[in-house]
């Protein structure tokens, strides 16, 4: 086949690409997410081919969605968002099957109500195959926020991008066309006992290794010097800058990211980071296009995230005879609950349990009467570490048996458990009683 034929395939196979990535279309919301008050909404929207792939823009109406981790925060609370697109009304439009994993999408998501500005979110290098004349998958993209005010705070999707590793390094921007999108989830901030309301915003959500990334920072103390640093993780990488806040605490600076693990951007006052006189993580990603040298091959890896599961080492337990007139603790331990986390992402998890009354012949032991205490342990080289719920009561409405928190990243293994103790009324009808214990993870 000679060079003509190899370019035709080339930017038909590249087309095939930038269409199956811009095209809008219908929205699910994810498993596990929170969507106390979130919607789909509709947003017409420019996307723009990479000019090798030889498509004209494409106007479309795409679907989004925003999720939050926490709908009910106080000022001073970072909150996780989730900025996701599924199912594009759009489909591979040619036979040619596309790879797993050569999609990176980033974006921004715009703030409204008592705090206003923008958000940079950025998902992991992660796709399904697409086969030939099939439906494109769906992706996801996070990032945080400080909460600097009360009231009702309104997300709306943005701008997002499409870079795609295949081939060739390639970026399919989509705009919107009239902005700003409806909104598609509001929080209500409180007043509370946290005071930094320090806050971050980037230029751009990805750049190549070495480019220079804006930051803008508000509510830092008036004349300081702040530190711009990027973050791998929960590490600080060997990215840093400094620049100095004006009279309204307010600052713009550069910084130079190189660090090709990196996560996210943070800015903080003082010699070390710190919660109380930093601001972010603000999501960014470094997109590694370093040609690859004469007489050399580029080798790449994946790691593919995973999902958050449970199993339990059985679905019975029986507790301890009482005797009748004397009544007291039934005791007994919970069934081993493994929790696993292979997100790898920024959320924590939560495992809850409630129960339904306990009947017999005739009667029955209320669901208060059942208490546990919970234990939990963590598998060597987590990240997270796994946190037991309180002892006491677990009744009908539910109580936390373990968590772990939200991280710069979360995840691994962990087994939980917990002693039960049923307190039976003494003149309880003799008889066996029974009830139900359900386990939730979110």
């Amino acid at each position: 086949m000679g060079s003509t034929g190899r370019r035709r395939r080339l930017a038909a196979l590249l087309g095939a690409t930038a269409l199956a990535v811009t095209a809008g279309g219908a929205l699910a919301v994810p498993a596990g997410a929170v969507t106390t008050a979130s919607a789909a909404v509709d947003y017409a929207t420019h996307c723009v081919p990479p000019p090798i792939a030889g498509l004209p823009p494409i106007d479309g109406t795409t679907t989004g969605q925003i999720t939050v981790d926490n709908a009910t925060p106080k000022v001073g609370d970072t909150v996780t968002v989730t900025y996701t697109v599924v199912k594009p009304a759009a489909s591979n439009p040619t036979d040619l099957a596309l790879p797993a994993d050569i999609m990176t999408p980033t974006g921004k998501v715009t703030l409204g109500g008592a705090q206003t500005g923008t958000l940079t979110v950025a998902g992991p290098k992660k796709n399904d195959p697409v086969p030939g004349k099939g439906a494109f998958p769906p992706f996801s993209m996070t990032g945080t926020f400080t909460v600097t005010a009360p009231g009702a705070i309104t997300l709306s999707p943005g701008d997002y991008n499409i870079h795609t590793s295949y081939i060739l390094e390639l970026d399919t921007p989509c705009t919107l066309i009239t902005p700003p999108a409806p909104v598609s989830e509001t929080i209500t901030a409180t007043d509370g006992t946290q005071t930094n309301t320090r806050a971050i915003t980037l230029g751009s959500a990805s750049g190549a290794p070495g480019a220079g990334v804006a930051v803008s920072g508000a509510n830092f103390t008036p004349g300081a010097t702040v530190t711009l640093a990027g973050r791998s993780g929960s590490a600080q990488t060997a990215d840093t800058a400094t620049v100095t806040a004006n009279s309204q605490g307010s600052f713009s600076g550069t910084l130079a990211v190189s660090d090709k693990t990196t996560t996210g951007v943070v800015a903080y006052e003082g010699s070390a980071w710190s919660d109380s006189k930093g601001a972010g993580p603000a999501a960014y990603v470094v997109i590694d296009d370093t040609p690859v040298p004469d007489n050399s091959q580029k080798l790449t890896t994946t790691v593919k995230a995973g999902d958050l599961s449970m199993t339990q080492a059985g679905d019975a337990v029986q507790l301890k005879t009482v005797d009748f007139g004397k009544g007291g603790p039934s005791t007994g331990s919970l069934q081993t609950v493994t929790v696993k986390d292979f997100r790898g992402g920024p959320a924590g998890w939560s495992l809850t349990g409630k129960v339904t009354d306990f009947t017999g012949p005739g009667a029955k032991i209320d669901a208060g009467k059942l208490s546990w205490t919970p234990a939990c342990a963590t598998k060597a080289g987590s990240p997270s570490t796994c946190r037991p719920g309180s002892p006491g009561a677990v009744g009908g409405t539910g109580a936390t048996l373990a968590s772990a928190p939200d991280g710069a990243v979360t995840g691994g293994e962990f087994t939980v458990d917990a002693g039960l103790s049923l307190d039976v009324p003494a003149f309880t009808p003799p008889g066996s009683y029974s009830g139900v214990l359900t386990l939730t993870l979110t």
